[in-house]
């Protein structure tokens, strides 16, 4: 390990969880994408030791905030355990999107992928597909297509569909 803190930027994966019975510590998964490529994404578990950040962590972070993690990286000392981050410091750089009373009614969601924002139509099941500047990068028909779009968009081919 090494003596130096790291700080990585990433996306709250899934709602943190707490690392003991008694919530005074608490795990999570960051997506990190350094490139904003896909190819270069990797997921890792983050692990909080700091009672008070603890807490925060579990009651105020929310699956698609934008995260800056800065911690120690711990490196496997068995193989059945994982890389780990040991998280410090927690800084949300960007609040994950809200559902709005008329997306909640019809079962609409709003998602974060990496860079991407994707709007699920709860009457179609259809997908339309944002980067998080705002730009429009495409439509699917099923979640299934969701792939192909990012991928085109990546490779500057993104046909987009107003």
């Amino acid at each position: 390990m090494t003596d130096e803190a790291i700080a990585l930027d990433g996306f709250l994966d899934d709602a943190p969880v707490p690392g003991d019975p008694d919530s005074t510590t608490a795990r999570f998964r960051l997506t990190v994408s350094p490139t904003d490529e896909r190819i270069d994404e990797m997921t890792l578990p983050c692990s909080v030791a700091d009672p008070q950040l603890a807490h925060t962590t579990l009651h105020e972070l929310i699956p698609g905030d934008k995260l800056r993690a800065t911690g120690y990286l711990r490196a496997p000392r068995t193989p059945d355990e994982p890389l780990l981050l040991i998280v410090e410091t927690l800084e949300i750089l960007q609040p994950a999107p809200q559902l709005t009373a008329t997306a909640a009614l019809f079962a609409s969601v709003i998602e974060r992928c990496g860079p991407y924002l994707h709007y699920i139509d709860g009457d179609s099941g259809g997908l339309e597909v944002w980067n998080e500047a705002g730009a429009w990068v495409g439509w699917a028909d099923t979640p299934g297509e969701l792939t192909a779009i990012l991928d085109a968009f990546e490779r500057g081919q993104a046909p987009g569909r107003e």
